[in-house]
C-alpha cells in the first residue's frame, strides 16, 4: 500500500536538548500507529513535527495530502471565552474555507456529522467551558474529524476520561482507519497500542517499530521504562511515575 507517512531519521531538538531523535516510520494509508513511550519521551513532539507546528532539526519526513489535524489533550479553558462547542468544532473548516467566506452546505454536514459521530450534537449550544473533561476531549477529536484530512493525530486522546467517552473515541478512530484514513495515536495504554495496526515504542530515540506482537515485549518495554511496569500473571502494567 502506499505511504501515507515516511520519515527518515527525524529529530527534533530544543537548542542544545534532544527531543526526539532517530525516527524511521513508514505507516501505510489506511492505517493506524501508536506511539508509547514513559512521559517526556517525545510523544508529542514527534505528533508536532509531523503536523508541522513543530520545526525538525534533522532528517526528513512526508505527510501525504493536505495538513492533518492534529488534536491535542484537553485542557481546562478560561470561562472568560465565550465559544460554544459547535463553534469549537466549526473551526476545523477555516483554513480551507478562509475566514471571510461563508460556509457551504458541506462545511455545515461536516461539522453536523461530526458532532454526531462524537455523541455531542445535544451539547452544540453549550459553551465550551461548561463540559466536563471528557465532553472537552470528544469535542476536540469533532474538530479533527471535521477538518476531513487523510491523517489524523491524536495525542494521548483517551488519557483520564470516562468510560464513555474512552469508548466513543476508540471506536471513531477505527472508523477513520477502515475508510481508508491513516491515524496515529501516542498512548501510556498498553491495550490500545495493540489495537492498532503498528507500534512505535519511543524514549527520546526509536527503540522499536513494528507490529504490536514484535514490539511491546518484556525485553523492549524494560528498555524504554526501565523497572516502572509490573507483572501480574501474564500481563505487563506500565508505572510511569511522572505521568498523570
Amino acid at each position: 500500500m502506499p505511504s501515507a507517512i515516511t520519515t527518515t531519521n527525524l529529530e527534533v531538538r530544543y537548542g542544545d536538548d534532544v527531543a526526539v531523535t532517530g525516527v524511521d516510520l513508514d505507516v501505510p494509508c489506511g492505517s493506524s500507529l501508536a506511539v508509547i513511550g514513559p512521559n517526556g519521551s517525545g510523544k508529542s513532539t514527534l505528533l508536532g513535527a509531523l503536523a508541522g507546528t513543530i520545526e525538525s532539526t534533522a532528517g526528513s519526513f512526508t505527510v501525504v495530502g493536505a495538513p492533518p489535524a492534529l488534536v491535542l489533550q484537553s485542557t481546562e479553558v478560561d470561562k472568560s471565552l465565550p465559544i460554544t462547542v459547535r463553534d469549537t468544532v466549526a473551526l476545523a473548516r477555516y483554513p480551507t474555507l478562509g475566514l471571510f467566506r461563508r460556509f457551504s452546505a458541506a462545511d455545515r454536514a461536516a461539522v453536523d456529522q461530526s458532532l454526531e459521530r462524537m455523541a455531542i450534537d445535544d451539547l452544540a449550544g453549550r459553551q465550551l467551558h461548561d463540559l466536563s473533561g471528557g465532553q472537552r476531549q470528544r469535542v476536540l477529536v469533532a474538530q479533527g474529524l471535521a477538518q476531513d484530512a487523510d491523517v489524523l493525530l491524536l495525542d494521548e486522546p483517551v488519557n483520564g476520561l470516562d468510560v464513555t467517552s474512552q469508548a466513543i473515541i476508540l471506536d471513531v478512530i477505527d472508523q477513520e482507519v477502515h475508510a481508508g484514513r491513516t491515524v496515529v495515536l501516542t498512548t501510556h495504554s498498553l491495550d490500545d497500542a495493540r489495537r492498532c495496526h503498528q507500534v512505535l515504542l519511543l524514549n527520546t530515540s526509536s527503540i522499536a517499530v513494528g507490529p504490536p506482537s514484535d514490539v511491546l515485549t518484556e525485553e523492549h518495554l524494560r528498555h524504554a521504562f526501565g523497572g516502572h511496569f509490573v507483572r501480574v500473571g501474564d500481563d505487563l502494567i506500565l508505572d510511569d511515575p511522572h505521568h498523570h
